[in-house]
């Protein structure tokens, strides 16, 4: 595994285009929700755009397995700290800031903490200060287990426990926490709740990371599920009816189960028409590009979620009220998104460019870009 004169193995575009595709989504998931709680409306948005998490972290599962050929332990988390960690660490001042100096506006359910406590919260947690980032604690656990992950799989044992994982992710709720509720308990009773909530995560999310390891390995597979390719999007579908009824009846979804078959799906289509993407150069260009700012548009976009909605007054998910009002909001929300995306792009261009010029090379560890 330390021999240096391995080959080393080529990026695949299939993969790098399903990587802008999955912060697309994110991105989605965040700025086109529409309908008040408990409404049809807002359930169904909830089912189409939320979700994307799932996509993200079967990505990290395919390539921590594809790149595992060349895994040092304490060389992958070295990196995993200058290229994930410290940019998370970075781009979460503007959250900080905001908890500290507008707590009521942006939400705090740590104000009036010791400041430095209150960092200590933020950073180990993810969820306050920038929402999507809960996923950073939740993905370094994965960092911490790669190498029993890696011993596993070369033991015959990982892909056995798959099963169980995706009954797990069916079964086992990710959960959810807003700072209302948990206003009720003490503050080590906030915190507790956050960590729960980042657990949980890793828990439920388990699944997509092993099954992404599962198609680098038996990259063969991807070719099968294109075959049935009709019969996944069935099912896919009638799981989204499914979770929809669920969350009507009894206010209870997964959301992740539909997202699952989507990934698969996707990444089927998507390797079966590789060279077809491949010779639509500005669409493979875009993707291309959205790919490798993926995880800084991830770290930044939420900032250009809450200033959308705090400008114009919105609420995270827009109520809906007739035919007429749902085409508006429907333009409203992808206007939101559109917004987001060009902002948050721009800031990730410009910082990348002022530090290039500073004479920075590794750009990653401050943006993820």
């Amino acid at each position: 595994m330390n021999d240096t004169n391995i080959k080393k193995k080529p990026m695949l575009n299939y993969i790098n285009v399903f990587r802008g595709i999955a912060i697309i989504l994110i991105l989605m998931a965040h700025t086109m929700q529409f309908g008040e709680a408990g409404s049809i409306e807002k359930y169904i948005s909830f089912e189409i755009f939320a979700g994307g998490t799932a996509l993200f972290v079967f990505i990290a599962g395919y390539l921590f397995q594809y790149l595992s050929y060349k895994f040092e332990y304490k060389n992958y988390l070295k990196k995993k700290w200058q290229n994930v960690i410290i940019p998370y660490f970075i781009t979460s001042i503007p959250g900080i800031i905001a908890c500290l100096t507008i707590p009521n506006i942006y939400k705090n359910p740590f104000d009036g903490m010791n400041i430095f406590a209150q960092i200590g919260i933020f950073i180990t947690t993810g969820r306050v200060h920038n929402v999507p980032t809960w996923f950073m604690p939740m993905i370094t656990i994965f960092f911490i287990l790669s190498a029993l992950l890696l011993y596993l799989e070369r033991k015959n044992i990982l892909y056995k426990l798959l099963p169980l994982l995706l009954l797990v992710t069916i079964f086992v709720p990710r959960g959810d926490i807003e700072p209302d509720w948990v206003m009720n308990l003490d503050y080590a009773g906030r915190y507790i709740a956050y960590l729960k909530y980042v657990l949980m995560g890793f828990v439920h999310f388990a699944s997509c990371y092993v099954l992404g390891m599962y198609f680098s390995k038996y990259g063969e597979m991807i070719d099968k599920f294109y075959d049935k390719r009709y019969l996944l999007i069935f099912l896919m579908v009638l799981v989204s009816a499914f979770d929809v009824f669920l969350g009507i009846k009894y206010n209870v979804m997964n959301g992740t189960a539909s997202k699952l078959l989507l990934t698969v799906i996707a990444l089927a289509y998507l390797k079966h028409y590789d060279e077809k993407i491949k010779s639509m150069t500005k669409f493979n260009k875009f993707m291309d590009i959205t790919a490798k700012y993926s995880f800084g548009l991830f770290f930044v976009h939420w900032y250009y979620v809450f200033l959308f909605n705090y400008i114009f007054k919105l609420a995270p998910s827009i109520p809906v009220d007739g035919l007429l009002n749902g085409v508006a909001v429907f333009f409203i929300s992808a206007s939101r998104l559109v917004t987001v995306f060009v902002l948050s792009f721009l800031t990730l261009y410009l910082m990348k460019k002022g530090l290039e010029k500073l004479g920075v090379k590794n750009t990653r560890t401050f943006t993820g870009v």
